[in-house]
């Protein structure tokens, strides 16, 4: 932020500079509520990250540990045999807003169903796999979207106390500071005005005496 702007003299300038600082502060007080709700939706937000990734990490394990076992069984062919004439899946995110932050809210995964012409899994571990693959891959979806959520509300909390920092920290005290000049120089210069309109008070008796 720039300093406060350079204002006119007298009572006019005075009432600018109380005008900006109360804008000031008042906009510190909007940014530091709206902190407070950022950094407690982020937290929410890290804890469905963290979730959503053991949930992922625990599906994947399980779903290659019944790849490694119907690879066993089959050999590599059998793998190969699998996967042929699968389409791959499709994700669809929906997003929502927090604080004005858009961030994803949901993930949806669409997993296509084998086709009648695809050759069946070799064996059970292969059903078990390819099932366990697709829970896996729904599970990666939710994790990308609340660990994206996460970040971007993240990033303004940090925008956000940087904003309430300079203000806090910066810009209102240099208006305090303005303002405080701005009176004395105020009251410095009604005092002299006091003065020579005493004197010339004074001075015009005496020519009338």
């Amino acid at each position: 932020m720039t300093g406060p702007r350079r204002t006119p003299p007298g009572r006019a300038g005075r009432l600018r500079l109380r005008h900006s600082l109360d804008v000031a502060e008042r906009g510190a007080q909007l940014l530091e509520q709206k902190l407070r709700v950022l950094r407690a939706e982020h937290a929410r937000l890290l804890d469905e990250s963290e979730a959503a990734a053991r949930t992922w990490g625990e599906l994947l394990s399980d779903a290659e540990r019944w790849a490694l076992r119907g690879l066993l069984i089959g050999g590599e062919q059998a793998l190969d045999r699998a996967v042929v004439g699968i389409e791959a899946a499709e994700a669809e995110v929906s997003w929502t807003t927090s604080m004005g932050v858009a961030h994803p809210a949901v993930a949806s995964v669409s997993v296509p169903s084998r086709p009648p012409t695809a050759t069946a899994p070799a064996n059970t571990a292969l059903v078990h796999a390819e099932a366990g693959y697709a829970r896996a891959v729904r599970a990666a979806a939710a994790y990308a979207a609340a660990r994206t959520a996460a970040e971007l509300v993240g990033a303004e909390v940090v925008r956000t106390r940087h904003r309430v920092r300079a203000l806090r920290r910066h810009w209102i005290p240099r208006l305090r500071d303005s303002l405080t000049r701005a009176d004395l120089v105020l009251e410095q210069t009604e005092h002299e005005d006091g003065v020579r309109r005493r004197w010339a008070a004074d001075r015009g008796s005496f020519r009338s005496a």
